[in-house]
């Protein structure tokens, strides 16, 4: 733990006892004035020296998860080692319903004004227009549709007799305007979207940029301006040029971290006066499954030869994006000392199965494998863990000096990330032998339910996901996806009463403002995904819909494309008019 951590988990975990001392109806816990070698002892004793991720694991099997956090019993085990409390009597009597009551009171305290609201898309989910305004072909262009249980396949170049569910998507490319005044009707704050890397440089290996791609952008930035929506944008969202995949082999190739500076650089200083809040890569730890090629094609372009190492090659690709991003930030700074420049991480807490050492060691190393992208963002070095991995795996992964004093040069300024579901992992198979190396055996949460895609929904999941992410990395937070996604009916009268969609933000939004209220983290905002109806990058399907507002179009590409409100609209728009007052 460092010096941060441990200053932030002092103050928070005094200022949670002082409160309780001073409770009514709560027995004071007053370890100065208890004595002897008591139960306590036998209890917290072999806690108190276990590494941090495990002894979390431990608290949170003694008192229960519906009591304590582990982030907050890390806080109060550390004060307990601080105090001597492993030498108390008896352990801290604490009263459930009061700690429910005093989240109630703290609760009053309402989330930061100027926090930001909106809402999330990607450019190649909704623009569509995928050969207009001298766009080039992107690797979401060459990705048919899909469904649940069945993949899209990724062709070689866009090939006659299939159906690509992005080149039309929803037309936002014609219809922004239209869709933007509903977006600042809900009353948004803020809007996240990304730039399409191919509307600016097609190839992405040109000298000059696309001046139309470029126009393009400045029209719907000051339309979102108009509007006072402030813009929130990703360089880098699921839609490098297919060209560099081709002739370069995607990230594998180190050419492509000047390719992408320099198309980074060149929107940074078109729009430097427009957008202040960046994102390089999105979700760029889901290709840690290195033998997903989804994720590791979305991320890094790569389409892996066989015969080739797929981990050895997803981690140098990994690599070279880390360098990319770290030297954008620093030019980024350069070009306007007031943008704040994030990374973005797909954050899916992976809980251990049980209390069983082994199991709590899988879900440590599983964790590891994702921890490690955002560890060289926020900490701008490679961390001994995955030096260690690599040498136990004899990689060689190839890095310079210099890409090591530009990492650390380019450290990012916020943590923007998505958060949909959990995931629990077991160290041991059923018959008791290891699980496999990596993410070990998952297996289903028997407390939670799913959604028809099988995601489980964990509202909790979200404010141990802040905590977490705030005490490892002691930066802000923006949470720029979240959601449900589900098939919606649409009534006689033309309605969709999506209540299950109501229902799952209303938690999740619960559990985030106790995130900020009650355990002090420092969040940005918050913008839902897919806040208008979009293709899924996942299965390519349209009727996986996120959206408060729906759009007519189904899986096979049929429809008129009219925007509907939904009822969950008139609800979020009410949320952001009392900054989550109402929920």
């Amino acid at each position: 733990m460092n010096q941060a951590d441990a200053s932030a988990g002092s103050s928070r975990t005094a200022a949670f006892w002082d409160r309780f001392r001073r409770k009514p109806g709560i027995i004071p816990f007053r370890p100065e004035k208890q004595a002897g070698a008591g139960a306590v002892s036998g209890v917290f004793t072999p806690v108190l020296f276990m590494a941090p991720a495990v002894r979390d694991s431990a608290f949170t099997c003694f008192f229960g998860r519906n009591l304590c956090s582990r982030s907050f019993g890390r806080a109060v085990i550390e004060f307990a080692v601080r105090k001597n409390l492993h030498r108390a009597a008896s352990p801290p009597f604490i009263e459930k319903d009061a700690f429910e009551k005093e989240e109630t009171d703290m609760a009053k305290k309402g989330l930061p004004e100027n926090f930001l609201w909106g809402g999330a898309v990607s450019a190649h989910q909704l623009e569509g227009g995928w050969d207009k305004g001298g766009k080039g072909i992107s690797i979401a262009d060459v990705m048919t549709a899909g469904r649940h249980g069945v993949p899209r396949k990724i062709t070689d170049g866009v090939q006659e007799g299939y159906y690509y569910p992005n080149h039309e998507a929803i037309d936002f490319y014609s219809r922004y305007k239209e869709d933007i005044k509903l977006f600042a009707e809900m009353g948004f704050k803020c809007f996240r979207t990304s730039i399409a890397w191919t509307r600016i440089f097609p190839n992405g290996d040109e000298d000059r940029p696309n001046e139309e791609g470029l126009k393009f952008y400045d029209d719907l930035f000051d339309e979102l301006l108009k509007y006072n929506i402030e813009p929130v944008i990703t360089l880098s969202h699921f839609e490098m040029p297919y060209h560099l995949v081709k002739h370069y082999g995607g990230f594998r190739n180190r050419k492509l971290i000047d390719f992408f500076v320099k198309y980074a650089e060149t929107v940074m200083k078109r729009y430097k006066d427009k957008v202040k809040y960046w994102m390089t890569f999105n979700e760029i730890n889901n290709q840690a499954d290195a033998d997903n090629d989804f994720c590791v094609f979305t991320n890094s372009g790569i389409l892996f030869k066989e015969g080739e190492n797929r981990e050895e090659t997803m981690f140098q690709a990994a690599v070279h994006e880390l360098i990319a991003s770290a030297k954008v930030v620093k030019l980024g700074h350069e070009i306007n000392p007031d943008f704040q420049i994030g990374c973005m991480l797909a954050f899916v807490p992976l809980y251990p199965y049980s209390c069983d050492p082994d199991d709590v060691m899988k879900s440590v190393e599983a964790m590891r494998k994702r921890w490690f992208f955002g560890d060289v963002h926020v900490r701008g070095e490679i961390p001994a863990y995955a030096k260690a991995y690599w040498e136990n795996k004899g990689y060689r992964i190839e890095y310079t000096p210099e890409d090591e004093a530009i990492l650390k040069e380019g450290t990012v300024d916020y943590i923007g990330f998505s958060y949909y579901t959990s995931a629990v992992v077991a160290g041991k198979n059923e018959d008791g032998s290891p699980a496999e190396e990596g993410y070990g055996r998952l297996v289903p949460n028997p407390h939670l339910k799913a959604n028809d895609w099988g995601w489980q929904i964990d509202p909790v999941g979200i404010r141990y996901a802040l905590n977490v992410l705030y005490e490892r990395y002691q930066k802000p937070l923006f949470i720029v996806e979240n959601g449900l996604g589900a098939r919606d009916k649409v009534e006689e009268d033309g309605s969709i009463q999506d209540d299950y969609r109501i229902a799952y933000l209303r938690e999740h939004i619960k559990e985030m403002k106790k995130a900020v209220e009650l355990d002090g983290v420092d969040l940005i905002g918050y913008t839902p995904w897919g806040c208008i109806d979009l293709v899924s990058a996942g299965t390519g399907e349209m009727e996986k819909r996120y959206g408060f507002i729906y759009v007519d179009k189904d899986n096979e590409g049929k429809g008129t494309l009219e925007r509907r409100k939904k009822k969950s609209f008139y609800w979020y728009k009410r949320v952001i008019e009392t900054n989550g007052e109402e929920l």
